[in-house]
């Protein structure tokens, strides 16, 4: 979409992405903009939106806990990916910033270990992961199965 100001086009845009390029917009931080909805689908396209080296996180993520929890709910909520056990509410949330990719576990408090990012939240701990970071897939897939067992966030 383009606006004119004092004679001057101006790109908007729109709330799915830029109408002209067909990206997604990205938000501070390069968090991508992705409708708020139910399922696979906008987490996949949130997960293809994330700038650069952080959509390789956002699939590692995303595969670690399909793998771990077949029957997981995914929705976009907030422009972040959620995941969640039906019945018992979310358990962890991913969002980009500018130097890194957080990933909330919303009852982290609980897990053992627990992640080492603290909250103002008592429960929340977070996980935030840089450009060269390796995500430990044995701890990482440990603290999503232990997540999902225990109750969720339900807003």
């Amino acid at each position: 979409m383009v606006e004119k100001t004092a004679g001057k086009p101006r790109k908007t845009p729109t709330k799915s992405g830029d109408a002209e390029s067909g990206k997604p917009v990205l938000l501070s931080g390069g968090n991508p903009q992705i409708a708020k909805a139910d399922g696979d689908a906008p987490v996949q396209a949130y997960i293809a939106a994330m700038p650069g080296w952080k959509s390789d996180v956002g699939r590692r993520v995303d595969t670690l806990v399909a793998r771990s929890l077949p029957d997981v709910r995914k929705a976009v909520r907030w422009n972040s990916p959620f995941y969640g056990v039906e019945g018992k509410g979310w358990f962890l949330t991913v969002h980009c910033f500018t130097k890194y990719v957080r990933v909330a576990f919303l009852n982290g408090a609980s897990l053992h270990p627990v992640p080492p990012g603290q909250s103002k939240q008592a429960e929340v701990r977070y996980l935030d992961v840089r450009e060269d970071d390796r995500i430990d897939e044995e701890v990482m897939t440990g603290w999503i199965r232990q997540a999902a067992e225990l109750p969720g966030w339900v807003p």
